[in-house]
C-alpha cells in the first residue's frame, strides 16, 4: 500500500495520502493546512488524487480543503451529521483561532457506508463524540483505520468543543472501534500511530 503521513499546520495535524501500491490514484485524508506542501508530496510521488476524505470538520483538519479541491478538481467526502460544523466558523473553531472560514462536501456519508477510491475500499464508521459527525475510515484489506481525533495513541479526542460528548465518544470507541481486530493499525489525527489491541489494553481514557 502507498501511504504517506504529512504533518501540517500549527497544531501538527496528520494529513494522510493513501492508495493501492499498484495504482497511481490516491486519496487525501484531513488536509488541515499547507496545501502546497501536500500537493508537492503528491506530485513528487506521481500520484493522482481522486478525493478528499474528512474525519471531521474542525479547522485544523479542513484548512487546506478549498485550495486542494480547486487545484485538483476532486470531491470532498464528509459525514452528513458534520455539515453544520463544516459551514459554521464558530463550530469548526476557525473563528476562535483568528481566521474564520467554512468548508463543504460533495459526497455525504453515514455509518457503514462503503466508498471506493484509489483502489481502496473504505468502510465509514460514524463515531460521534469529538464532534457529532466524526467518522473513522476502515480499510479492511490493509488492516488499517484512519481515526481522526476519535482515538489517539494512549488518549482520545477532546469533548469540550461544540457538539462534543464524552459519553458518545466512549460509546463510539468501545462499541465500534474496539470490535475491530486487535492487529488493526490506527492512523490518528495527531501524534503517532497505534493499533486496536494496544489501545484496548492500555488506554487509560477509555
Amino acid at each position: 500500500m502507498y501511504l504517506k503521513r504529512i504533518v501540517v499546520g500549527d497544531i501538527g495535524t496528520n494529513c494522510y495520502v493513501a492508495g493501492k501500491a499498484d495504482t497511481d490514484g490516491c486519496v487525501i485524508i484531513d488536509p488541515g493546512a499547507d496545501a502546497d506542501k501536500i500537493a508537492s508530496v503528491i506530485l513528487a510521488d506521481g500520484r493522482k488524487p481522486e478525493a478528499i476524505l474528512l474525519t471531521h470538520g474542525h479547522f485544523d483538519h479542513i484548512g487546506g480543503v478549498k485550495e486542494l479541491k480547486e487545484r485538483m478538481d476532486i470531491p470532498v467526502v464528509a459525514c452528513i451529521d458534520e455539515k453544520n460544523t463544516l459551514i459554521d466558523p464558530d463550530i469548526n473553531l476557525s473563528a476562535a483561532f483568528g481566521r474564520a472560514f467554512a468548508s463543504d462536501a460533495d459526497v455525504w456519508v453515514k455509518d457503514k457506508d462503503v466508498i471506493e477510491y484509489a483502489g481502496l475500499t473504505f468502510v465509514v464508521y460514524q463515531t460521534p463524540g469529538h464532534t457529532i459527525g466524526s467518522v473513522c475510515y476502515y480499510v479492511e484489506s490493509e488492516g488499517l483505520l484512519f481515526s481522526g481525533d476519535t482515538l489517539f495513541e494512549g488518549s482520545v479526542g477532546r469533548t469540550d468543543f461544540p457538539t462534543g460528548s464524552s459519553r458518545m465518544l466512549a460509546d463510539s470507541i468501545k462499541k465500534k472501534l474496539f470490535l475491530l481486530p486487535d492487529e488493526v493499525d490506527v492512523y490518528t489525527g495527531h501524534g503517532g500511530s497505534t493499533n486496536i489491541g494496544e489501545e484496548k489494553r492500555s488506554n487509560m481514557y477509555i
